[in-house]
């Protein structure tokens, strides 16, 4: 198979069908019982990474309160290695909570965005830009 092919054939695959945050974790840098973390594989920006809880479940919102705290004990930790490695000036840390707000991967996904200093003209307002900015093609 060339490599061309092997190229659209991951690009169709449906990251739902099976899960893909379930069956084939990538780049995991960082484990606790209940979470796992991961450089994101559409990065936003230099270091741009994901809180993952291990339980399948689509909304932040149907996290037990044990498995909100793992993740808040991960996205602590990551944000350690994203500093020693990237430098950033600041961060963004995010969750998309069904399909119209962007959530195309439907197990639970915290974003943890390293921003720069100019990384945009006015950072003004923050995640307030988000139904304005940010569109990406999977």
């Amino acid at each position: 198979m060339s490599s061309e092919h092997k190229k659209e054939e991951v690009k169709k695959r449906d990251p739902n069908n099976p899960c893909l945050f379930c069956t084939d974790p990538q780049g995991v840098s960082l484990s606790n019982e209940l979470a796992y973390s991961a450089r994101d594989s559409y990065p936003a920006s230099p270091g741009h990474s994901v809180v993952i809880p291990k339980r399948h479940v689509a909304s932040f919102f149907e996290l037990t309160p044990e498995e909100v705290a793992a993740c808040m004990e991960l996205i602590s930790e990551e944000k350690k290695l994203i500093d020693a490695e990237f430098k950033p000036d600041g961060y963004n840390i995010g969750v998309n909570v069904g399909p119209v707000a962007g959530q195309s991967i439907l197990h639970v996904h915290i974003h943890i965005i390293p921003r720069y200093k100019g990384d945009v003209e006015n950072p003004q307002g923050g995640v307030r830009h988000v139904t304005r900015k940010g569109h990406y093609t999977r």
